[in-house]
């Protein structure tokens, strides 16, 4: 992994992450940020290059040099990124399995655009699609979960929760980032990586539970459109996490992947939900 490599959006989880891993190894990174402050705040070594991604001449100057450009910023901004990326550098970009929700959304939206321009660009890298990504520093995806288990008698699931999930640990979404920055990509690919094997959105929910130390709840079946209209009051109620009517919706949907090309291309084998989920709850 020769030569400098730029993190856009090094402050947030992901990005964060992957600065860590590139420090470990004392490789020569440099973070593309919005905010300073909130880089500073995360004391990890590397002098940040300050670039809003619609800001193209700013965009372009914090890029300049790097031959290998890893981005944890929405994939709604790969044409940007292709824009102002040095000529023959590869892109390690962040996308999301939401590419393939047969549900409507501006989050779907915006990745099949980076995907697509990704696909048609000039530039060799990757897109990684990761499912779920649970255990990062402040992610809120087990720990919302959690907090919500603690407080209700009883789990209402849309189809009982029987729709398929694979959720991936954070380190194995790093593990990927870093092996695919340490490859060379002949053309532009898209990738997923995922969780090893695909389960019960239900039987996801004892898992969390039991790793958290909480009683399982049973579960009771409900029909998605109630859910639905509800989200909204029960986001005003005290102590209940927000839990948005489109996530209710997403609920209902399968999503279970091949995990092959990952492990051939990327050589990264993720670790089992239930230990990491034990990692997730002891280190908080």
């Amino acid at each position: 992994m020769e030569g400098l490599i730029a993190v856009i959006g090094a402050s947030g989880r992901s990005g964060a992450a992957l600065c860590r891993a590139l420090a470990q190894r004392g490789l020569r990174y440099r973070p593309v940020v919005r905010d300073r402050a909130r880089w500073a705040v995360l004391g990890l070594p590397g002098e940040p290059r300050l670039a809003a991604l619609e800001d193209a001449p700013a965009l372009a100057a914090a890029l300049e040099g790097a031959t290998r450009i890893a981005s944890c910023a929405h994939a709604r901004w790969t044409p940007a990124i292709l824009a102002a990326a040095p000529e023959g550098a590869t892109l390690v970009l962040m996308g999301s399995t939401r590419r393939f929700s047969r549900w409507p959304d501006a989050h779907g939206d915006g990745v099949r655009l980076g995907e697509a321009a990704l696909l048609a660009g000039r530039h060799p890298g990757v897109m990684l699609h990761p499912t779920m990504i649970y255990g990062a520093q402040g992610e809120n995806n087990v720990q919302r979960l959690a907090a919500l288990l603690k407080r209700l008698p009883v789990a209402p699931l849309p189809g009982g929760g029987r729709a398929l999930v694979q959720p991936i640990h954070q380190d194995d979404v790093t593990a990927s980032l870093m092996a695919a920055l340490d490859r060379d990509w002949p053309a532009p690919q898209a990738l997923v990586v995922a969780g090893p094997t695909a389960l019960a959105y239900r039987d996801f929910l004892a898992a969390v539970a039991e790793a958290a130390g909480l009683r399982i709840p049973p579960i009771l079946p409900v029909p998605m459109a109630p859910l639905r209209l509800l989200a909204p009051i029960a986001a005003r109620l005290p102590g209940l996490p927000k839990i948005g009517a489109d996530e209710i919706r997403r609920l209902t949907e399968d999503k279970a992947f091949d995990i092959g090309p990952m492990k051939e291309e990327l050589k990264v084998h993720p670790r089992p939900l239930g230990e990491g989920l034990a990692a997730t709850f002891t280190q908080e």
